[in-house]
């Protein structure tokens, strides 16, 4: 049996997502970005890298399924919050430019009737809206079609306004009518728009778009085309002497299923030339003109024009943005700087957002901080006394073991290493259960056996049991703070790293975090 899921589906379910940011009812939910999946080309563990990753066509494809869920959790590196403001419906990004054909809004694109310049099979995928030099957002509501440009025209003049009523811009010669919506204010602009997207506002019909919206009229006409322009055509004179063929031809009605619309007709050399919505009305859901003197008594002869009424979306036009322009896409946006939560110089291959992580040594208590790490840490001091850190280099992703029992040794990968604090920070990937070296088990670091590696340079460092219940170290000149809390010289990830619910990952080349960088993460997530 023939069934679809519209797309008014799919912008109900980015708004429930975009909205569950903030929470629904008395639920509140914690969303997090996080980086992840360091040093990708790594294959000495299971199911881990490819040799292939980054590389041309190398990456590989994100896989959904529960066994792929514990190695997305077991390669994360760090978290940050996404906050509401941090969440944005957007839309596609069309530039104005000069002489580009623009699709018009019209409600009846399908499979059977595409857009004539995108060749699109519904509104959404159809190119009817703009945005200007200025970040003000506008509807084509007309291109200029007309018999002889039955697709429309280019636009000449860029529309930069912020009326409520739709107009033409410049001298109007091409024909274009636009209806303004919006202006994209500069916080959204940097967070979310990009070259393929604009952001819709967070909120129609709050106080910056209030009368934009305030001003849509339910069913209120807006725009007829002509599509065929007859011949023949003469108005009578009222005073009983001889019709013209040339004129105008007022009071004409918008018949069909609304109220109170009106439009007016021009008439040259006996053909249609013109024809103007002097009143849109209300309520139309279908409408039409019958151009004939059966329907318009002053009228006299002519046959064969025709025309097309356009019927605006539920509400009118500027009712529900999202509705109009089809925000059935959310932007979720963060910003990596300068955290002691986020290590430098490992790489990361993974972008992931992850919903209500819990925290660790918890079952139930979301993690709720701004900052998280899924990152162990080590305190670490030597092992003779007298000696220092600073003469050991602990290189990233260099492979650190420690016995930890009789045939049980703790294994993972170096992910940072701060010779002058003394603080290793390391990740255990689940594929290091393969490593019958480890008794093929996942052990946590503890006790003071030393802290080997195999391309360690220097001597090997142990685990300082007398750094207790701290979370900062002062050098002297500086307090550094490490952004978790040791208990004797150990400090476990912020969170249960196999909790919560993974919404999104993204596989891409290796980047290297650097302290001259910072990163800016868009999700977009379509519905």
């Amino acid at each position: 049996m023939p069934a679809i899921i519209t797309d008014q589906f799919r912008i109900l379910n980015a708004e429930t997502f975009a909205k569950s940011f903030t929470g629904i009812g008395t639920t509140t939910n914690y969303y997090y970005t996080f980086l992840g999946h360091p040093n990708p080309k790594n294959v000495s563990i299971d199911d881990y890298g490819d040799l292939e990753w980054g590389d041309t066509d190398g990456t590989p494809a994100p896989k959904d399924s529960f066994k792929e869920e514990n190695l997305y959790h077991g390669s994360m590196l760090f978290l940050k919050r996404v906050a509401a403001t941090d969440v944005r419906r957007v839309v596609r990004r069309y530039n104005w430019e000069l002489g580009i054909t623009y699709d018009m809004y019209r409600n009846n694109y399908d499979l059977n009737n595409k857009s004539p310049q995108s060749s699109s099979t519904t509104l959404y995928g159809s190119r009817f809206f703009v945005v200007n030099s200025e970040f003000k957002v506008y509807a084509c509501l007309n291109n200029g079609t007309n018999p002889e440009f039955d697709t429309g025209q280019k636009s000449l003049t860029e529309p930069n306004f912020v009326d409520v009523s739709p107009q033409k811009v410049g001298t109007g010669a091409d024909g274009y009518v636009w209806k303004y919506l919006f202006t994209i204010p500069p916080s959204d602009v940097v967070k979310f728009a990009t070259d393929e997207y604009i952001p819709l506002p967070a909120d129609w019909g709050d106080t910056s778009t209030a009368t934009v919206k305030n001003a849509a009229v339910r069913g209120k006409i807006e725009q007829i085309i002509i599509t065929a322009r007859g011949s023949g055509y003469s108005i009578k004179d009222p005073a009983g002497g001889s019709a013209v063929t040339t004129g105008t031809v007022t009071g004409v009605p918008i018949l069909g299923d609304g109220v109170g619309g009106f439009a007016a007709i021009s008439i040259q050399g006996g053909i249609v030339n013109d024809i103007t919505v002097t009143n849109g009305g209300t309520g139309y859901t279908k409408g039409l003109i019958l151009f004939n003197n059966a329907n318009i008594s002053n009228l006299g002869a002519g046959t064969g024009a025709t025309f097309e009424v356009i019927i605006p979306p539920q509400g009118g036009h500027g009712a529900d943005v999202y509705r109009e322009l089809g925000g059935n896409r959310v932007m979720v946006y963060s910003k990596y700087d300068t955290d002691p939560d986020y290590v430098q110089g490992v790489d990361f291959s993974r972008i992931g957002l992850i919903k209500n992580p819990i925290q660790n040594k918890s079952e139930t208590e979301p993690l709720d901080t701004s900052t998280a790490t899924a990152l162990g840490a080590l305190k670490l001091s030597p092992v003779s006394v007298g000696g220092t850190t600073s003469g050991t280099r602990y290189p990233i992703d260099g492979v650190i073991k420690q016995q930890v029992g009789v045939g049980s040794t703790a294994v993972g990968y170096v992910a940072s290493w701060n010779k002058d604090t003394g603080i290793l920070r390391y990740y255990q990937p689940v594929g290091l259960t393969g490593d019958t070296a480890a008794g093929n088990k996942l052990l946590d670091f503890s006790g003071t056996e030393p802290i080997n590696c195999s391309t360690i340079e220097g001597p090997a460092l142990k685990i300082d049991e007398t750094f207790d219940n701290v979370n900062s170290i002062n050098t002297g000149s500086k307090i550094i703070e490490l952004g978790q809390t040791f208990e004797k010289g150990i400090a476990p990830p912020d969170f249960n790293r196999h909790s919560g619910e993974i919404i999104y990952i993204d596989n891409r080349a290796p980047i290297t975090r650097s302290a001259a960088q910072k990163e800016e993460v868009k999700i977009v997530v379509e519905f």
